[in-house]
Order: structure tokens, then C-alpha cells, then sequence
């Protein structure tokens, strides 16, 4: 069995390299649109005696905000002395499962496509190389779908942490006093929603694929010739 690298492109036309292309694209929309983010809503702070004042709530990827302060040292505001004061929320769990599945995939289509292009003799050649890809590529599927889910709920308390109500909550002076505090400037999260639908998709992606790559194994083929047996009858010697 010849195992040297071979170049044939001939893959990519085919539905199971060129998924694998697009499984490989979608990965990096999928961390890129979530790990680079950042961003910073703008609190006014309308006092009791008519001044305003406005505070900056900066959060970013992994989405620790009960590690970011809102209000730095004992800091006076609305004439009154405020201290260190946290947001409300962690993400990071989610965040960071997301990205992290998105990173493993991006490395897994890369190995994958490096295969298709240059192994694929081997790869047809044994049982164990479609049979490893479609077992890791159906546990992708499905860890696709428990980290955009997870994202998706981690997104929506990020949200809720730094719209107004969150922040009116995390404020002990905007509670029972004559102190009005309202989110005027939001970050645009775009592109954190963006990265939800990516999530979302590449499960669809993944779970695509795994049909392409069932048919490479043993399993279809034995099943496809079971099918076939019952078919063939055999003819009569002519008398």
C-alpha cells in the first residue's frame, strides 16, 4: 500500500471535500465573530439636584463582567460617595466552550481537508480512516448544538446584565433614591448574534457532512449490498 502524499483536487468537487471547505470557513466566522469582541455602553445618571453624570460599563470576550468594575475606587457620584462596584454576570463558561469547539473544528476540517487532497488512497484504503471521520464528525454535530444553545442562553444574560435593568439592579444608588439611571448608548452586539447563527449553523453543516462521510465507510457498504442480495436471483441453465 503506497502512503506517500499525493496532490488531487479532485475532492473538493465532490460533496465530501468541498462540506469540508465550507465546514472549515464556517468555523473561523464562528470564534472570530465571538473571541475578538468588545464593547462599552454609555449609563446616564440623571441626579437629584439636576446634573447628569454617565458612567462607562466596558465588557468583553470571555464576558466576565462580575470581574469588571463599573465604578473604580470610592469614587463620588451624584454627590454621594459610591464603592467598587461590579457588574452583575460570567459568560465565560459558554463563551469560551463556543470558541473553543469552533477552534477544534477549524483544526479538525484543516487535518480533514489535508487528508482528502493528499491521502485519500489511504483514506479509502482501510476501514479505520471513514469510520474515525464519521464518529468524530457526529460527536461535533452534537457538540455543535449544546454550545450554540449554551452561547445562545450565555448572549441573552450578557444582555440582561448590561441593559438597564441590569444595571439599575447592579447600582445600589439607583435603588430607592431620586436617582435615575438608564442605559443611552448601547454596544452593538451584531456581531455576537452573527456568531449564535454560525454556531447554529455549522451544526447543520457537521450534521450534512456526516451523511457524506457514513457513505466512505464499511457500514453503508455492507448495508447497501444487503439491500442488493435479495435482488439478485439466479438464472436457469438453458435445457
Amino acid at each position: 500500500m503506497m502512503t506517500g502524499f499525493r496532490l488531487n483536487l479532485s475532492p473538493l468537487k465532490e460533496p465530501l471535500g468541498f462540506v469540508k471547505l465550507v465546514e472549515w470557513l464556517t468555523a473561523i466566522f464562528a470564534f472570530g465573530s465571538c473571541g475578538g469582541y468588545s464593547g462599552k455602553n454609555i449609563v446616564s445618571l440623571f441626579c437629584d439636584d439636576g446634573r447628569d453624570e454617565t458612567l462607562d460599563a466596558n465588557f468583553h470576550y470571555p464576558f466576565r463582567l462580575s470581574q469588571v468594575p463599573l465604578i473604580e475606587g470610592n469614587a463620588t457620584v451624584c454627590n454621594r460617595s459610591v464603592p467598587t462596584t461590579y457588574m452583575v454576570g460570567d459568560a465565560a463558561s459558554s463563551a469560551e466552550f463556543f470558541v473553543g469547539i469552533a477552534v477544534v473544528c477549524f483544526l479538525y476540517s484543516m487535518v480533514a481537508l489535508l487528508v482528502y487532497l493528499g491521502y485519500m488512497h489511504v483514506y479509502k484504503d482501510s476501514d479505520f480512516g471513514p469510520i474515525f471521520d464519521f464518529v468524530i464528525t457526529a460527536v461535533l454535530v452534537f457538540l455543535w448544538l449544546v454550545c450554540s444553545s449554551a452561547w445562545a442562553k450565555g448572549l441573552q444574560n450578557v444582555k440582561d446584565a448590561t441593559d438597564t435593568g441590569g444595571i439599575g439592579a447592579t447600582l445600589a444608588l439607583c435603588q430607592g433614591s431620586n436617582i435615575t439611571c438608564e442605559v443611552t448608548e448601547f454596544a452593538s452586539m451584531r456581531t455576537l448574534n452573527i456568531s449564535v447563527v454560525f454556531g447554529f449553523l455549522n451544526m447543520f453543516v457537521w450534521a450534512g457532512n456526516a451523511w457524506f462521510v457514513y457513505k466512505e465507510t464499511r457500514w453503508h457498504s455492507q448495508k447497501l449490498s444487503s439491500q442488493l442480495a435479495p435482488g439478485r436471483q439466479q438464472v436457469p441453465a438453458p435445457i
